[in-house]
C-alpha cells in the first residue's frame, strides 16, 4: 500500500520465505516458575514464560528477512501447556513460519524438554515499523 508520500510501505509489502525456523534454548530460572508468582506454587515452568520463549523464536525466525528497521509483535497465540518442567531444567522452544497474510504472520511453535514435548500451538506475530507502532500505542494510551 503507498504511503502519504506514494512510496509502497515496505513493511506492508515484506514476505518472509514459509517455512523459516528458529530454536532457542534455556534452563528454567526460578524467576519463570509458576513459584516466583506465587511462593504456594511449585517451582515449575510457568505457561507465560513458555510462550515467551515461543515468542522470541518466533520473532527471531523471520528477522534477517525483515525491512530495515521493521520488527514483528506478537497478535494472537494459541497454545496447548501439556508437562510440566522443574526448575533447573533445560527447555526449548521452535518456531517455523507457516503462513502469511499481508504483515501478519502465523508460526507453528513448539516447546521441549528433553524428549518431550511440553507445549505446542500457534503464534500470530504482525509486521511493524517501531516508530510508528509505538505511537500508536501512545495514543491509545491516552484515549
Amino acid at each position: 500500500m503507498p504511503s502519504a508520500s506514494g512510496d509502497a510501505n515496505p513493511v506492508n509489502e515484506t514476505k518472509p520465505r514459509l517455512g523459516l525456523e528458529f530454536a532457542v534454548e534455556k534452563i528454567i530460572s526460578h524467576e519463570w516458575t509458576l513459584a516466583a508468582f506465587d511462593p504456594r506454587l511449585p517451582a515449575v515452568l510457568s505457561t507465560p514464560a513458555m510462550i515467551g520463549m515461543m515468542e522470541v523464536a518466533a520473532a527471531q525466525a523471520v528477522a534477517p528477512e525483515l525491512p530495515p528497521g521493521a520488527i514483528t509483535v506478537g497478535t494472537r497465540i494459541e497454545v496447548d501447556h501439556l508437562k510440566a518442567v522443574p526448575e533447573g531444567a533445560t527447555f526449548s522452544a521452535s518456531a517455523k513460519l507457516v503462513k502469511h497474510e499481508g504483515r501478519f504472520l502465523v508460526f507453528e511453535v513448539e516447546a521441549r524438554s528433553g524428549a518431550h514435548v511440553i507445549g505446542r500451538g500457534r503464534v500470530f506475530r504482525a509486521i511493524v515499523e517501531p516508530l510508528s507502532f509505538t505511537a500508536k500505542a501512545t495514543k491509545h494510551a491516552e484515549k
